[in-house]
C-alpha cells in the first residue's frame, strides 16, 4: 500500500529528509516517531501530495506520487494536527462537501458520509455545529474527513493531542478498528505520527524512528516488546545513537 524508496526533502543547504525508504502492507498499523524537528511532517506531507520531494520516489496504492499524483491523492486519507474543519458548518454538511472535493461520485455521496459517520461514531451529532462540538468529537470529525472517500492509505499525524483520557481512549479504538474492521469494511493502511509513546505501544504493529531526516530503526512492536524494552527507552537510545554519529 505504501512503499517510499529514498525519499529525500532539501530545503536550499538544509536536508529535511535524507533518504528515507520504508514499506506498509494493508492493516499495518505503522508509528512514525522522531524528536521535533527530524523530518517527520515533511515526509508525510510528501507522501500525501502536499510538497514535492527533492529525489525519491514513492506509491500508494501502487500510483507513484510524481507521476500520477492525482490517483495518489486519492488513495490517501490525511488528518493534520490542526483538522482542517470548519467550525460554522454541521458535521454532515462539512462530510458532504469534503466527499464532493474529494471526487465521490455524486451518487454514492450520501452513503459514503453515512458511513465514515458510522465509523466515527458521529451519527448522534451529524447536525451538529462542528464549532460547537467537543475537542474529542473535532478529532472525530477531522478522521471521518480523512476517510469519506474510503482510502487504502490513512496518515495521522497526533490524533489525540489535547484529549482527555476517555477522548484518547475512544480515538485510539477508532484506529485499531480502521486497521481491523468488522467484516465487509475496507482495512486501511495507517501510518501514526505521536509524542505519545504509549499510544504507538497500544495500537501499533511496528515502528519507525526517524532523526536528523534519517531513518534509524525500523523494528515490529511484537520485537521491541519481546525483549523487555520500553519504547520510550528504544526511542532515546535511536535519538541519542544517531546524535553520537553526527558529532
Amino acid at each position: 500500500m505504501i512503499e517510499a524508496d529514498g525519499i529525500t526533502k532539501r530545503y536550499g543547504d538544509i536536508l529535511a529528509v535524507d533518504h528515507v525508504s520504508f514499506s506498509a502492507a494493508a492493516g499495518d498499523v505503522v508509528g512514525f516517531l522522531g524528536p521535533n524537528g527530524a523530518g517527520k511532517t515533511t515526509t508525510m506531507r510528501i507522501l500525501t501530495g502536499f510538497l514535492p520531494a527533492t529525489d525519491g520516489s514513492a506509491k500508494i496504492d501502487g500510483h507513484d506520487i510524481f507521476e500520477d499524483p492525482l490517483a495518489a491523492r486519492r488513495a490517501v486519507g490525511y488528518l493534520p494536527e490542526l483538522p482542517p474543519l470548519y467550525p460554522e458548518m454541521d458535521v454532515q454538511g462539512y462530510l458532504h462537501y469534503v466527499a464532493k472535493i474529494k471526487d465521490v461520485p455524486r451518487k454514492q455521496r450520501h452513503d459514503a458520509v453515512d458511513r465514515a459517520m458510522l465509523r466515527c461514531g458521529l451519527a448522534d451529532v451529524k447536525r451538529r455545529v462542528i464549532g460547537a462540538l467537543s475537542k474529542g468529537f473535532r478529532q472525530r470529525v477531522g478522521i471521518a474527513q480523512a476517510i469519506v472517500h474510503d482510502p487504502p492509505v490513512l496518515i495521522l499525524d497526533e490524533p489525540t493531542v489535547g484529549l482527555d483520557p476517555i477522548q484518547i481512549r475512544e480515538i485510539r479504538a477508532l484506529i485499531s478498528d480502521l486497521a481491523a474492521p468488522r467484516e465487509g469494511a475496507r482495512a486501511h493502511t495507517i501510518v501514526l505520527s505521536t509524542h505519545i509513546l504509549t499510544e504507538v505501544e497500544a495500537i501499533c504493529r511496528r515502528v519507525i524512528i526517524i532523526n536528523r531526516g534519517k531513518k534509524v530503526l525500523d523494528t515490529p512492536m511484537a520485537e521491541l516488546t519481546a525483549s523487555g524494552a520500553r519504547l520510550e527507552d528504544v526511542f532515546a537510545r535511536a535519538a541519542l545513537r544517531d546524535e553520537e554519529a553526527a558529532a
